[in-house]
């Protein structure tokens, strides 16, 4: 793709997803919900096959979908309530119909059979751009408006934590188990969001973290599915000692990085008097630790036969960067000592 039109696409998700940011107006924030998926799916098309443009299509579907409730629900909220702010939505009924459309427009179960069907049509570097950048603005928008039924929430985020972890058990390409992988972490994320708006942002960025080190890490190996993860420990063998421990944190295991926002999860949802959903998305949470150590046993523990093909790759010399990934990596690993500053932090 033409570099100047890359980067007029990088613009223009970054400027959609900084209007929604700042907008307390409801057709201001839509407005920036369309001009990011406008912006990503030339992104998503620019490789031209047809399991590509299927994906760039169900994607467009799915986000108009999600846009078009949107903007009802906002338009209803004003006939109803006379108010077009954001913080101003207060009747039950276009609140739930917003609640829904960002359920859907992020990948929320039940509402979340797109996502790991369009991640499994894109390239790793798109996937990366949809699996985090695009889930902020709906994540400023749920953030900001305040639920009157804590239930809908409370269910969406409890059937989330387990379809991304029931989904992705049979699964042998890396880009679907990324997508469930998104849909179990969304899934602990709206759990907390009405009681601790900040646990979920602190959530969310190291969820990015994981994320980012994880897809870069199948980048560098060129892997899209089980099987080619059996030879990568030939490749770059640091890397791939690293890389079960990656994976671990991804499924929370201590005393990695992603233990910490289970952790904080759980004891905030104990205090809000919510012990039997705390025990479920615990429960949950093994689901996902399954397929992350099924992909931990293909790294670490098989070994696929040396034939020419196998063994030629891995002679050549790499060009693609490694500092985002060295930095990421640290982070995904080494963050949980600083939990008591982290939390000192978020009650400033």
């Amino acid at each position: 793709m033409n570099p100047y039109i890359l980067a007029t696409l990088f613009f223009g998700l970054g400027l959609g997803t900084t209007i929604t940011f700042a907008s307390s107006h409801w057709f201001l924030a839509w407005m920036g919900l369309e001009m990011n998926t406008l912006a990503i799916l030339p992104l998503m098309a620019q490789h031209h096959h047809p399991r590509a443009v299927e994906a760039t299509t169900k994607y467009f579907l799915m986000q108009a979908t999600g846009a078009a409730t949107l903007l009802f629900a906002s338009i209803t909220n004003a006939w109803i309530t006379g108010q077009w702010d954001i913080y101003q939505m207060s009747h039950p009924l276009p609140l739930t119909m917003i609640t829904l459309a960002l359920a859907l427009k992020i990948g929320l179960a039940p509402l979340h059979s797109w996502l790991p069907e369009v991640l499994q049509g894109l390239d790793l570097t798109t996937g990366l751009i949809l699996s985090t950048w695009q889930k902020l603005a709906p994540f400023a928008l749920m953030i900001q408006i305040q639920p009157t039924n804590p239930t809908l929430l409370i269910m969406l985020g409890l059937t989330s934590t387990l379809v991304g972890g029931w989904g992705g058990l049979n699964q042998t390409q890396l880009r679907k188990i990324l997508g469930y992988s998104s849909i179990a972490h969304l899934g602990w994320m709206i759990l907390i969001i009405q009681f601790s708006p900040s646990l979920t942002l602190l959530t969310l960025f190291i969820y990015i973290i994981m994320t980012f080190s994880t897809f870069l890490v199948f980048k560098i190996n060129n892997s899209t599915n089980i099987n080619t993860l059996a030879i990568s420990s030939t490749k770059i063998t640091t890397l791939m000692t690293l890389t079960p421990l990656i994976l671990m944190s991804l499924g929370g295991l201590p005393p990695l990085s992603g233990f910490m926002p289970k952790w904080l999860i759980l004891q905030e949802l104990t205090k809000q008097d919510l012990a039997p959903t705390a025990t479920l998305a615990a429960l949950t949470a093994l689901l996902s630790l399954y397929f992350y150590l099924r992909l931990s046993y293909a790294l670490a523990l098989t070994m696929a036969p040396n034939n020419t093909n196998g063994t030629t790759p891995w002679r050549l010399p790499s060009t693609q960067l490694t500092m985002p990934l060295a930095i990421t990596t640290a982070l995904t690993l080494l963050l949980l000592p600083l939990t008591p500053a982290t939390t000192a932090l978020m009650t400033l």
